[in-house]
């Protein structure tokens, strides 16, 4: 079976992780308040009730253009640092997707690889160092393997959430080199990065939408 990705299966996605953010608020929220300042659910919020509420909008755009809109949305919609985060990634992902109309999960490692190169580069930020960016690049690994083991598309999503998941929970015991928990006396060892949990639960919630399309 042949998985692509459009505008259309991809606002599905953005209407069902907006709704998994809403029932995740308290956890998230008391993540955040020991390792952060607390206000990484209400920004993500802000962010994708923004993209919800330009549906219509976003339905209209080719799947490149609309994720060049849908990065300007959360940068100026999104507090803190994520804004400019989440927004440089979807640039990136517009560069790559170009003018197609659909891609297919190959190309959405592509497209995936080029949301990572953004944040890493405007973050100044690695994997390791405790932030986003080790869920995405869990799952980004995950799928190259995937696919180089020649793995059917089912496989390669599949594989995205749990490399998404593993580096996910590796930010446990990892030492903050970013953010407000970098300033924490035990650099937030012991806890899940919040913004490495957000990324799961999107690279998930992405993965399952496209597998039960």
């Amino acid at each position: 079976m042949t998985i692509t990705i459009n505008n259309r299966n991809y606002i599905a996605y953005l209407e069902r992780f907006s709704k998994r953010l809403a029932e995740e608020k308290d956890y998230i929220t008391e993540l955040d308040s020991i390792t952060g300042d607390g206000d990484h659910w209400v920004n993500m919020n802000m962010g994708f009730q923004k993209l919800i509420a330009s549906k219509d909008e976003l339905e209209t755009l080719a799947l490149g253009k609309m994720f060049k809109k849908i990065g300007m949305l959360v940068m100026s919609t999104v507090g803190g640092s994520s804004g400019v985060l989440y927004g440089s990634a979807y640039i990136k992902g517009a560069q790559t997707i170009g003018d197609k109309e659909e891609i297919s999960v190959v190309e959405l490692l592509e497209v995936l690889q080029a949301k990572l190169t953004g944040i890493m580069e405007r973050g100044n930020a690695k994997p390791g160092d405790k932030t986003m960016i080790d869920a995405l690049h869990g799952g980004v690994e995950s799928m190259k393997q995937a696919i180089e083991s020649g793995k059917n598309d089912k496989e390669i999503l599949q594989a995205l959430k749990e490399g998404a998941e593993k580096g996910m929970e590796e930010t446990k015991s990892m030492e903050a080199a970013k953010g407000r928990a970098y300033y924490q006396a035990n650099k937030g060892v012991g806890h899940l990065d919040p913004g490495a949990v957000t990324m799961y639960y999107q690279l998930a919630t992405l993965a399952d939408t496209l597998l039960e399309a």
